[in-house]
Parts: C-alpha cells; sequence; structure tokens
C-alpha cells in the first residue's frame, strides 16, 4: 500500500515546484528591469524637477536630465556588472569546494561551467540595467520637451512620472507574483517622496542666494 502511494506521488505533476524555480531563475532580470526603470524615472525626474525649483529655463531642465539619464545608465551597467561577477565567483568557488569534498581532483572547467548556468552574464545583465535605467529616464523627458510653460512643465513631469511609477509598479508585482495594490503603492509613494525632496531641497538652497 505504502509503495503504491509513494509510486503514485512521484508521479503527480511538479507545478508548484517547477513554478517556484522558474520565478526565482528569472528574480534577477526581473529586479534588474524594475529596479533600473524606477531608477532611472525617479532619478532624472528628481533631477528635473530640481534644477526647475530655481530655473525657469527649459534648456536647464533637458540638459540636467539628459546628463542624469546618461550617467545613471553608465553607473547602473558598472553596478550590475560588478555585482554579477562577484556572484558568480561566489558560487563557483562554493561549488568547488563541494565536489571536491565529494570527488577530489575534479576538473576546475567542469566548476566554472555549473556556476555560469546559474547566474546570467555580467555583460548582458549590464546592459539589461542600462537599457531599463534608459527606459524609466527618458520618459520624464519626454513629457517636458514640448512643454514652454514653466508651472505647466514641471506639473506635467510629476503627473507622468507618477502615472509611469504605477506602471512599473504593476508590472512588477505581476511579473513577480506578488500583491499589486502593495507593491505599486510603495513604488509611488517612494519615488515621489524622492521628486519630493529633491524639489524642496533645491529650492530652498536656491532661495539662500545661491547662484546657478
Amino acid at each position: 500500500m505504502s509503495i503504491h502511494v509513494n509510486g503514485s506521488a512521484a508521479n503527480q505533476p511538479q507545478s508548484p515546484e517547477d513554478t517556484e524555480f522558474d520565478y526565482s531563475q528569472r528574480a534577477q532580470w526581473l529586479r534588474a528591469a524594475v529596479l533600473g526603470a524606477n531608477d532611472g524615472l525617479v532619478s532624472v525626474s528628481s533631477l528635473m524637477m530640481g534644477v526647475g525649483s530655481v530655473k525657469d529655463d527649459i534648456k536647464a531642465m533637458l540638459l540636467a536630465g539628459f546628463a542624469g539619464l546618461i550617467a545613471g545608465a553608465c553607473s547602473m551597467a558598472i553596478g550590475e556588472f560588478v555585482s554579477v561577477y562577484a556572484q558568480r565567483d561566489i558560487e563557483t568557488a562554493q561549488i568547488k569546494r563541494e565536489k571536491m569534498l565529494s570527488q577530489p581532483g575534479n576538473d576546475d572547467q567542469e566548476v566554472i561551467e555549473r556556476s555560469e548556468v546559474k547566474l546570467p552574464s555580467p555583460g548582458q545583465a549590464a546592459i539589461a540595467s542600462a537599457l531599463a535605467f534608459s527606459v524609466g529616464g527618458v520618459v520624464p523627458l519626454v513629457a517636458a520637451a514640448f512643454i514652454n510653460e514653466h508651472k505647466k512643465r514641471l506639473a506635467v513631469v510629476v503627473v507622468v512620472a507618477g502615472l509611469a511609477l504605477m506602471v512599473f509598479g504593476v508590472v512588477g508585482a505581476v511579473l513577480g507574483k506578488t500583491p499589486v495594490m502593495k507593491s505599486s503603492s510603495r513604488v509611488v509613494i517612494g519615488g515621489m517622496m524622492a521628486i519630493g525632496i529633491t524639489f524642496g531641497l533645491t529650492k530652498l538652497i536656491g532661495s539662500d542666494g545661491l547662484q546657478i
């Protein structure tokens, strides 16, 4: 009787485990894409709002946003490259230790190949992060590019940033199978706080006589 139960259990579909495994496999890409897009949107929007708090010139806002876009994309790419490479080195060392204990004298090449299967390529992760950051950062730049009136331009940047943050939060929650309302709310509130703090502090410094 017990043998029959064990056999039937072994033949049962492994869908819950397989599903969990699939999500863990794409967790790094999901993290890089969602965080990159959110960072790009919040960073560029905050820079533009900060400059816009003390300067009416549209060129100053756009230049600040563009510089932030380039700098942020490069920073994300380098950071992701270093992070994935470091994680791969740790995984390689761990696998090597385990194989040395179980089967002394194993080939190092086999160890490296096993570690590379578990982790994405550092180069691919860097490119993905840079592209994700750029996608988020382009949103406020495009929104502000064709609005000449200063106050309307600021309002449009805030509204567009809030809507984009909501979209990114929902997409991240759906792909990661997490609660949509909680995830998107955290993203929107956190992003709006960053934009508001940057705007307020920059305006405060500018109002105290700092010439920009």
